[in-house]
């Protein structure tokens, strides 16, 4: 029994270790040959070779494919002035030297070069001039890893223009006479905005350019009382197309709607339980802070905010005189009392600052680093007024003073210049009267230059172009008495006539404008104020 089990135990042993036979071999698993003989298979393995041995071929040899500006910021974009860098995104890092080297701006535009990975950024010295159509040009610059026989990038035009050159004014004369009218001057048009039914009163231009917010009465009540006037909007017509629209299809800003057609009409506050008084525009175009009065309650006066979408709601502050909002958008400078007060936009917050030295505010810079204040003169018998340019370090210059009105300021957009309307008082003992200067004073030096001397007139009036290229003014001869329905200057005299002129703005080597023949245009109007 022993034997029997020792025996079958030896033949499993011996047939484990016996090799199959090849007739067994090919039963289990095809050979290698018979699969090679299959049309498909031997096609497969011939592409499969050819393209390992193109691949070794092309690691080898580097990369040979050339370089290319994959996007560029402004393309096919409007510029404004608050457009002060282009961006250009490259396929692979590039050789900055040599994309300094080729890189070109037609008509040229004056910038500096910063880099960041793929990306490069072109900063502007200067606002783009309006009514200009531009290219930007790069070619021969290479990849920063190729060898010296690589392709150069892939020839790249980038093409963009800046806004038209094109201003407001309120017209005084004919079918003109109380409304908006739109001059643009890069496509000689010319349109009338508001409708005849509304006496326009002031007005700010929207940011983009593309509306105009204004105060108006309707004609019908206008013999009655001006107070009446309501808030609106009307659309110019204009597409800004601007950069920054980029963002627009991103989760955290809801796309732009298309632009209004021109002369479209939209209330934005009556007057049914308030009068509507004195209003600002914030930088950013999303805000509006106005002062008004309750009708049955005079005691219940001051600011009111007005949010994108949002009804009003009152603003509770100390109260106080002219106010302006600031370059941030999210606070204002205001007179309150003996002083200047920087508040929030919020209601019942505490000043941010309190500037006791001064009385008013003229302008902010663009990038709200400084502001043109007045200190008032304690003297009564020889009052002065003193301006003052103070920086967000609380650092005072006191750049001009004058026994006359210190109008209005306003600051270049590119150079360490402040444009200021003055009136020098006139020695005359029987008759106050003022002399009006247009001014330019070189913040760096202390230095002014008497740009233009004015006609004697009570109201004035100047607007800075955006690209800081030139001045608009307007020229006003003004009766005593009023008539209703007729336009009056800040003295509540009635305005005969106003023509504009438009005074270019040169720069010599030292930095400071040189006085130039101002232009007449063939317009008659009140207040021109450019599109930003």
């Amino acid at each position: 029994m022993r034997s029997n089990c020792s025996t079958r135990l030896c033949d499993r042993i011996v047939i484990l270790l016996t090799p199959e036979s090849p007739t067994a071999m090919q039963q289990k698993s095809p050979s290698f040959s018979r699969w090679f003989t299959q049309p498909l298979d031997r096609v497969a393995l011939i592409a499969m070779v050819i393209l390992g041995v193109l691949m070794a071929l092309l690691v080898l040899s580097g990369d040979h494919t050339a370089p290319r500006v994959r996007q560029f910021s402004w393309q096919d974009k409007q510029v404004g002035a608050t457009d002060s860098a282009f961006l250009l995104t490259f396929s692979r890092p590039m050789d900055r030297t040599s994309v300094e080297d080729n890189l070109r701006v037609v008509p040229p535009l004056p910038g500096k070069i910063s880099w960041a990975g793929r990306r490069m950024a072109y900063t502007l010295e200067a606002p783009a001039p309006y009514g200009t159509a531009f290219q930007v040009e790069l070619q021969d610059a290479r990849d920063r890893f190729a060898q010296t026989n690589a392709r150069p990038i892939h020839p790249f035009t980038g093409r963009f223009r800046s806004r038209d050159r094109a201003f407001v004014y309120l017209g005084l004369e004919g079918e003109e006479a109380g409304r908006l009218v739109l001059e643009n001057l890069t496509r000689q048009e010319h349109k009338i905005l508001t409708p005849a039914s509304l006496a326009v009163l002031s007005f700010k231009p929207y940011p983009q350019g593309d509306r105009i917010l204004f105060s108006a009465t309707d004609r019908a009540v206008i013999n009655q009382s001006q107070l009446e006037q309501k808030l609106y909007t009307v659309s110019t017509g204009i597409d800004p197309q601007s950069p920054d629209q980029l963002l627009t299809n991103t989760r955290d800003r809801p796309v732009e709607a298309p632009p209004q057609p021109v002369g479209t009409v939209t209330l934005v506050l009556d007057s049914q339980d308030y009068q509507n008084l004195k209003f600002d525009l914030s930088p950013d175009g999303q805000k509006i802070v106005l002062q008004r009065a309750n009708r049955n309650n005079p005691a219940d006066f001051g600011l009111w905010l007005i949010e994108a979408d949002q009804p009003p709601k009152p603003l509770k502050t100390q109260p106080g005189g002219d106010f302006l909002i600031a370059p941030d958008s999210n606070s204002i400078a205001m007179s309150q009392g003996q002083g200047l007060a920087i508040l929030p936009l919020e209601s019942g917050a505490d000043p941010l600052s309190f500037l006791a030295k001064y009385g008013l505010i003229l302008a902010f810079s663009n990038d709200g680093s400084q502001a043109a204040t007045v200190q008032f003169g304690a003297e009564l018998n020889n009052p002065i007024e003193s301006l003052y340019v103070v920086d967000n370090a609380g650092n005072e210059t006191n750049v001009l003073q004058t026994d006359g009105s210190l109008v209005s300021a306003e600051f270049d957009p590119a150079h360490p210049v402040l444009y200021v309307l003055v009136a020098d008082r006139i020695p005359n003992p029987e008759l106050y009267l003022e002399q009006p200067y247009l001014v330019a004073i070189n913040l760096e030096t202390a230095e002014r230059t008497d740009l233009l001397k004015l006609p004697i007139q009570r109201d004035l009036q100047m607007s800075l172009a955006p690209d800081g290229l030139g001045i608009l003014l307007d020229q006003v001869t003004s009766a005593e008495g009023v008539e209703p329905g007729v336009a009056q200057s800040e003295d509540g005299s009635a305005i005969v006539s106003s023509r504009l002129w438009f005074l270019p703005l040169v720069l010599d080597e030292t930095g400071n404008p040189s006085p130039t023949e101002p232009q007449a245009l063939p317009l008659m109007g009140l207040n021109p104020r450019w599109l930003p």
